[in-house]
């Protein structure tokens, strides 16, 4: 019932590498700064879908469920990182969210704060098939990269749900 207070908390602690401070992100469409959950907000009211990038162990130490909880509720689809906390990406999962690993972990050094990033090939989602990722620079420049998923059969059709809640209603209402 607080979800929406909860996601107040959505990220806080995480340093932006943009500006090395906690909990003070870039606007991609205003272009100014505020809190994690306040540009996520701003993003989810314009139809904005977007990602979290992160570097290895991500989700390790939090709590878990509120932390996959929350970006799926202020309108985050994705998180792209180098590795996930093991229960954490589970969870991730229940949540209808996208949990990718960069196939070249070297490629996390690709992505800027300004890039715009396109999942290619989510219509096609399958088990053990890796993701096109394109990312397109500020300057108009763009590069592709893979990124890999350990997803099943089951845990997709929850992504496409929205979660794994949401496959449970929609099998209920097909009874």
């Amino acid at each position: 019932g607080h979800l929406d207070n909860i996601s107040n908390n959505l990220l806080i602690g995480a340093t932006n590498i943009e500006n090395g401070e906690a909990n003070n992100v870039k606007n991609q469409l205003n272009g100014q700064f505020g809190t994690v959950p306040e540009v996520a907000r701003f993003y989810k009211a314009n139809n904005v879908p977007w990602c979290v990038i992160g570097d290895e162990n991500y989700g390790e130490g939090s709590s878990r469920e509120h932390a996959a909880l929350e970006p799926r509720h202020l309108g985050g689809r994705a998180i792209i990182v180098k590795s996930f906390a093991r229960i954490h990406e589970t969870n991730l999962k229940k949540q209808g969210m996208l949990p990718l690993t960069f196939a070249n972990p070297a490629d996390y050094d690709k992505i800027q704060p300004s890039d715009r990033i396109s999942l290619i090939g989510l219509k096609n989602l399958e088990p053990g098939k890796p993701l096109q990722c394109k990312i397109t620079h500020a300057d108009g420049g763009s590069e592709t990269i893979e990124l890999n998923h350990s997803m099943n059969e089951g845990q997709i059709t929850w992504f496409r749900a929205g979660s794994a809640l949401n496959r449970m209603a929609e099998l209920k209402a097909s009874q």
